[in-house]
């Protein structure tokens, strides 16, 4: 099992930047693929970015592809995600997820998984 903590959200303007942080407890944090979605009121909770256990690999939302980068450090057992030019509608809380299969984090819709291990979610607001 490992338990997750989200940091680094706030508000920003359009085009802005920010950088948010996942830092997951246990030993065994390495072993698993991580990703990042995300949730705006009224709406399901949807894909944003997935990382596979080494950081070779990574996926995308056709959403932020170009815009956003997610990356990984074993060493320090946390998941990144830089977003650089924001739009209003990137505004949700976004969550960290887990899970032993990195397709399982692109392909099984949020709702439906069973496997995935949640943070607690950062609000990101982009203001116009």
């Amino acid at each position: 099992q490992v338990q997750l903590v989200e940091s680094g959200g706030g508000r920003v303007q359009a085009g802005g930047s920010l950088r948010l942080s996942c830092a997951a407890s246990g030993r065994t944090f390495s072993s698993y693929a991580m990703g990042w979605f995300r949730q705006a009121p009224g709406t399901e909770r949807e894909f944003v970015a997935a990382i596979n256990w080494s950081g070779g690999s990574t996926y995308y939302a056709d959403s932020v592809k170009g815009r956003f980068t997610i990356s990984r450090d074993n060493a320090k057992n946390t998941v990144y995600l830089q977003m650089n030019s924001l739009k209003p509608e990137d505004t949700a809380v976004y969550y960290c997820a887990a899970d032993r299969s990195y397709e399982r984090l692109y392909r099984v819709p949020p709702g439906d998984s069973t496997s995935h291990y949640w943070g607690q979610g950062t609000q990101v607001t982009v203001s116009s």
